[in-house]
């Protein structure tokens, strides 16, 4: 009696990497996976961002990144959900998220290390936050003036 021997065939596995970046109250999240080399933000293609400010600050990683021989970041595409705060809240947020994304996919120390000597907060999320108003008060630091005449 001949039994056939079950031949079991793995999946592909796809690579995927999941990423956040924080600022103010803006919060990004960011998948980097494999792909043609676009760049979304809320499903919006980063060329048509507004204003030209928020756009540059954005590309800022994907540029030290593309600089650097040893990293190849052409064929993967990154798309990025972000929430909350305001306009340049959301892109430090945005490329905050990116570059720990790029890091994680490349697994190199020299991506890392070019980023934290470009600009700390590109990798490490700036937690700073507008100080709470506080009760019988005008404003955060504000105090009810009092005259004694």
């Amino acid at each position: 009696m001949v039994t056939k021997a079950k031949v079991k065939t793995k999946a592909k596995v796809k690579k995927v990497v999941n990423q956040v970046g924080k600022r103010k109250t803006a919060v990004a999240r960011v998948t980097i996976k494999e792909g043609t080399g676009e760049v979304r933000i809320n499903k919006k293609p980063l060329e048509i961002m507004e204003p030209e400010v928020v756009r540059t600050k954005i590309s800022e990683p994907l540029f030290i990144a593309s600089q650097l021989p040893d990293v190849d970041i052409a064929g993967i595409d990154v798309a990025v959900n972000v929430k909350g705060g305001g306009f340049m809240g959301q892109a430090e947020a945005v490329r905050t998220a990116i570059a720990r994304g790029l890091v994680e996919w490349t697994a190199s120390e020299t991506l890392k290390e070019s980023y934290l000597s470009y600009d700390r907060s590109l990798f490490v999320s700036d937690m700073r936050n507008k100080e709470l108003k506080k009760a019988g008060a005008k404003g955060a630091r504000a105090k009810r003036q009092k005259s004694y005449r």
